[in-house]
């Protein structure tokens, strides 16, 4: 019998590089304001391939990361597992863990989202900027109604960008 909550949020990134620590702050906000009965959270600075057991025996996963490549405060979209070519498990992204949970598992991964927030400095060192501030407190309130709302047709309805 599986120890794991239904759900498992993970966000991941670095508290000393600016705006890299909206996922680790993010989580912070939820461990002290959410319903966590059903929901585990989890953290690293970055994803590997270890990270690919921790799908296991979930309902549904939320993978949270700073994104310079955002053009919205923040996005929200249903992941796919996708082969990576490269031989390097330094740093991975979510679809090649989903990718890695299906080779090792021999199964589907189960439905996975990911939750990207628009960073603008990410310097060794820097605090968070002010439109950072801005998009975690956006992307905190989503979140919240994501956790209030665990079904999988309510999280596929909300994918898209969102605007401040």
């Amino acid at each position: 019998m599986s120890m794991n909550k239904p759900i498992l949020v993970f966000g991941y990134g670095n508290l000393s590089r600016g705006d890299d620590a909206l996922a680790p702050l993010l989580l912070e906000h939820l461990e002290n304001k959410a319903d966590l009965n059903q929901v585990e959270i989890l953290s690293d600075f970055q994803l590997q391939i270890e990270h690919s057991l921790d799908l296991k025996n979930r309902s549904q996963v939320l993978f949270i990361d700073a994104s310079v490549n955002c053009q919205s405060a923040y996005n929200f979209t249903q992941l796919q597992a996708i082969k990576d070519k490269s031989y390097s498990t330094h740093a991975m992204n979510p679809t090649e863990l989903l990718q890695v949970y299906q080779t090792i598992i021999h199964q589907s991964a189960p439905p996975c989202f990911l939750l990207s927030i628009q960073g603008i400095n990410f310097e060794l060192g820097e605090t968070l900027s002010p439109q950072a501030e801005d998009n975690l407190l956006l992307a905190l309130v989503f979140t919240q109604q994501l956790l209030n709302n665990p079904s999988l047709d309510f999280w596929s309805q909300q994918q898209g960008d969102y605007f401040a």
